[in-house]
């Protein structure tokens, strides 16, 4: 793929990195799990996940993305070690499963945003509300028609490149990330009951603390900073030498987390507030806040900048998760970039269509107990992702000169490195010891 290219600021770097780790994980896929799993407890043992195992792998796969210079899968080929490119081809597979559900997902916040803009939701009971996501969801025809659309829209804005389509398209949305995510959070929060939400959110019960629970957490930990998907692989062979790439990790990790409790703030209170169930699972956004925006004053207009945050956010990730397979196919079958991001598109549509018609007319298709959807769901979050960051953390701590890995992330010694002896000790020992016993646990219980 010619003109690879870098990203041009620091600023542009850290938008982009944050725009692929904030996503659907943070707006949609966090709250619903927090809901289902005990509120601040699941928060805590998340945020306890991202500092043992997110910081470590998520600094560790850029790394080995700036010193690989290449794709996935090519960055191990470039570091001599061509045998590991199974581990980069393993991210490509798994970002390829999370877009074949990840934009059934995404259309339906363009349908929900364009119901908001017409003032649909006005007049809906609960029930209205329910019967109408699940006719959407479930039709043959109209969910794939949204997700095709998504999908054109990201393709477009990878096939402008690095900078003129990633780079610009993310320090664009950011911005206006969080100013809708704030003026939401801050109405939340000013309604009556909103403090039962908040107590939900940040006083834990530690009772609730379970084996899934700790699975959940580091599922989502890993989906919400795009650990182990070959995003941050392929975004840190973009970034320059003179980078801080510690630095900029803590910046993309408190963004990230920031996103989440916002988005947690935004939602919970409201929900508390209306007297509805916190944990209403994948539905919590499509069904329960549209009702909740019913009964707040001028409710409409926070529905529309809700469902345009959501457009936003999943956009910014679709983005990122198309670039992994793109430079895939343009560097290893010397394809131009807009040919390998047409092609990487056109090939997800079968699997698109499937998740989509899985949850109407193809239900009756089972993989481990599970439709096609929260297969997709279940194989990357709970296999893909974790074992990705296991193999990084082994590659990174025990195959790696640690010596070459300091010399990139230092610049030879221009960049001062703070937490390097900590992080070290992390991705060779903790990380990895962490990740592989909540991930056998599993298969154990």
């Amino acid at each position: 793929m010619e003109n690879r290219g870098n990203f041009a600021t620091k600023l542009g770097i850290i938008a982009a990195v944050a725009g692929s780790a904030v996503g659907l994980g943070n707006i949609w896929r966090f709250p619903y799990l927090l809901g289902q799993n005990g509120g601040a407890a699941f928060f805590l043992v998340y945020l306890l996940c991202v500092v043992l195992m997110g910081i470590p792998v998520m600094m560790a796969e850029m790394s080995l993305g700036r010193m690989g210079g290449r794709n996935a899968s090519g960055a191990f080929k470039a570091l001599g070690r061509p045998k590991w490119s199974l581990l980069g081809k393993m991210g490509v597979l798994c970002a390829f499963l999370i877009l074949g559900f990840y934009y059934v997902v995404a259309g339906w916040t363009l349908e929900y945003t364009f119901q908001a803009i017409k003032f649909d939701f006005i007049g809906q009971t609960p029930g209205d509300l329910a019967d109408s996501f699940a006719a959407f969801s479930t039709h043959n025809i109209r969910p794939i028609v949204t997700a095709v659309a998504f999908m054109i829209i990201t393709c477009l804005v990878v096939s402008f490149g690095v900078k003129k389509g990633i780079e610009n398209s993310s320090r664009m949305l950011m911005p206006i990330l969080f100013i809708f995510i704030i003026v939401l959070a801050i109405r939340s929060v000013t309604l009556p009951g909103a403090m039962e939400g908040l107590k939900f959110l940040f006083k834990p019960d530690f009772g609730k603390i379970t084996a899934d629970v700790v699975l959940s957490a580091m599922g989502q930990a890993f989906f919400s900073l795009s650990i182990g998907m070959g995003c941050l692989l392929t975004y840190g062979s973009y970034v320059k030498k003179d980078v801080n790439l510690e630095n900029t990790t803590f910046q993309v990790v408190t963004i990230d987390s920031l996103v989440a409790v916002l988005a947690a703030i935004a939602i919970f209170p409201a929900v508390f507030s209306m007297g509805l169930d916190p944990g209403q699972g994948p539905q919590l956004v499509f069904v329960t806040l549209p009702h909740v925006f019913n009964q707040m004053p001028g409710g409409s207009i926070f529905a529309i900048i809700f469902f345009l945050l959501l457009v936003v956010t999943t956009l910014t990730s679709t983005i990122s998760l198309l670039e992994v397979v793109t430079a895939y196919f343009g560097e290893e079958f010397n394809m131009k970039r807009g040919k390998a991001a047409v092609v990487a598109s056109l090939i997800n549509v079968p699997l698109v269509v499937l998740a989509s018609l899985s949850l109407g007319q193809l239900g009756h298709i089972q993989l481990f107990h599970c439709n096609i959807f929260d297969f997709l769901d279940k194989i990357t979050s709970q296999i893909f992702m974790p074992l990705g960051g296991l193999l990084i953390c082994i590659f990174v701590g025990w195959i790696l000169p640690g010596k070459d890995l300091h010399e990139s992330l230092s610049n030879k010694g221009k960049i001062k490195l703070r937490i390097w002896s900590v992080f070290y000790f992390l991705v060779r020992y903790v990380s990895p010891v962490v990740i592989l016993l909540i991930f056998l646990g599993q298969f154990l219980r």
